[in-house]
């Protein structure tokens, strides 16, 4: 029987929808049947992932002078409405809440869709002086938006799972040095320790947060091509605090408004990025550092043997809990055939397989996730040799991710080569653009629905030339992608 037959999944490039449908049911990560369109149930195994990568990145926050806090789910009206352009992006997608059991309320509330308007009004309390700043407050919480296109579990909900920093600063070089440290947490959680490889890119004005002066974003590929942005870091400069009346006193005696930055985490999606970004036909692949079990232990047990065997792995749990990894014996009646393939549809990095004929030898067996590689390991190298794979699975998926996007960024310098790369949905479109918006609109609908995403940061232009879509002259270097 072929590799091809043999795997549970279809394969994810060949058919992603039903490759990501089939993973997050038979891996038991989620359940939609709530019966409340765009809203879904994590279970325990998505939920234990979850948690690791809130820890990741409040970690990270916490180091960088960030302290958490938690504001309430509703936002009174009065709140709500103070920043125009602000309540104008978000009026269409909002939630409202407007009546408490029989009684109607004289005001609706909003249920939160982002934090800005229920922060701000009380950094306005709490900010009196030059010695208040920074404040950087964050929260991890779940926001609620009416998504009005087609939801897809993880990817586009209506409630979903995220972490929100929302930071004030004396001067404009103190928020551009806080969107840059921003910049910094994503990529030391995305690129060491997760090894997702991301485009970072400055959106078009036409695409800015609502209420941002600037909007850099982390986008994604996926297997089918399209992108994926989870996390967005903006420069509000004064447009909250003045609208908020956000004031502190300067060391000159002058009143100034605070300089504010807001920065946005998707949890729910980046738990859907690592499953289809590193998975594959048998399931999920995870970095060695986010695995809930790091190492699962399977007993080959024989009626003769069994004993032995068993006390063996029980020996190595206890040797591998002490140096703190986290790991389970799956001691259950199931077949060893059964334990291999649930244990790789949940992507556990290593499995320390223990028979009769090892307990002979001296030696275990291994087997790496990401390769499907079987190593052979003698028993007292064991420690060691797992140290070596934390760091080489996570070398090898982040090659592979890292691979695949340089593969798929397409340059294209006219017209007829943009439509073509986006009629075969080949990837990632870099071409050189005039800026104007209604060039990005002829573009998305010509395409069918590839957007311009911005300039990628740190990125020199060079020479520019002319806009491949419409032959004007060239301001700037674009990548153009079909979002999700």
């Amino acid at each position: 029987m072929s590799k091809k037959e043999e795997a549970p999944l279809p394969d994810k490039y060949d058919n992603f929808n039903e490759w990501y449908n089939e993973i997050l049911q038979k891996a038991e990560l989620i359940d939609l049947r709530y019966g409340v369109k765009g809203f879904i149930v994590y279970r325990p195994n998505s939920m234990t992932i979850i948690r690791q990568i809130y820890r990741l990145f409040e970690n990270e926050l916490d180091k960088c002078g960030h302290s958490p806090c938690l504001f309430p789910v509703v936002i009174p009206l009065e709140f709500f409405e103070k920043e125009a352009q602000h309540i104008k992006g978000f009026l269409e997608e909002v939630f409202w809440v407007t009546k408490a059991g029989e009684h109607e309320l004289n005001k609706p509330l909003v249920l939160r869709p982002t934090s800005e308007t229920a922060m701000y009004p009380l950094y306005s309390l709490w900010i009196r002086s030059y010695r208040d700043l920074p404040l950087k407050l964050y929260q991890s919480n779940a926001v609620y938006r009416y998504e009005t296109k087609a939801t897809k579990p993880l990817l586009r909900g209506r409630e979903f799972l995220w972490i929100e920093a929302h930071c004030a600063h004396r001067t404009k070089e103190d928020a551009e040095r806080q969107v840059l440290e921003d910049m910094e947490i994503m990529s030391r959680v995305l690129h060491d320790i997760l090894g997702i490889p991301f485009l970072l890119l400055e959106r078009p004005p036409w695409d800015r947060f609502a209420g941002a002066n600037r909007t850099y974003a982390f986008d994604v590929l996926f297997p089918d091509n399209s992108i994926l942005q989870i996390a967005t870091t903006h420069i509000l400069g004064e447009n909250f605090s003045k609208a908020f009346e956000i004031m502190f006193k300067d060391e000159d005696g002058k009143l100034k408004y605070v300089q504010q930055t807001c920065f946005g985490i998707g949890i729910s999606r980046i738990l859907a990025t690592l499953i289809s970004v590193h998975g594959d036909e048998y399931g999920m692949i995870l970095p060695f550092d986010i695995a809930p079990f790091q190492v699962v232990i399977v007993p080959i047990l024989f009626k003769e043997s069994g004993g032995p065997v068993m006390d063996k792995c029980k020996e190595i749990r206890k040797r591998l809990c002490e140096r703190g990894y986290r790991v389970i014996l799956d001691d259950s009646d199931d077949r060893p055939g059964a334990k291999f393939y649930k244990w790789e549809l949940l992507g556990v990095p290593v499995r320390v397989e223990v028979g009769p004929r090892d307990l002979e030898k001296g030696v275990v067996t291994l087997f790496r996730r990401d390769t499907r590689e079987r190593l052979i390991v003698e028993d007292g190298m064991l420690e060691g040799k797992i140290e070596e794979l934390r760091s080489d699975i996570l070398r090898v998926l982040r090659r592979r991710g890292e691979a695949r996007l340089k593969k798929c960024l397409k340059e294209v310098k006219n017209r007829s080569e943009l439509l073509e790369v986006a009629r075969k949905r080949e990837g990632i479109i870099r071409m050189a653009f005039c800026g104007r918006e209604e060039c990005a609109d002829e573009i998305k609908a010509e395409t069918g629905g590839f957007e311009v995403r911005g300039i990628k940061v740190g990125e020199e232009a060079g020479e520019l030339g002319v806009c491949a879509a419409c032959g004007r002259s060239a301001t700037q270097i674009v990548y153009v992608a079909k979002p999700y």
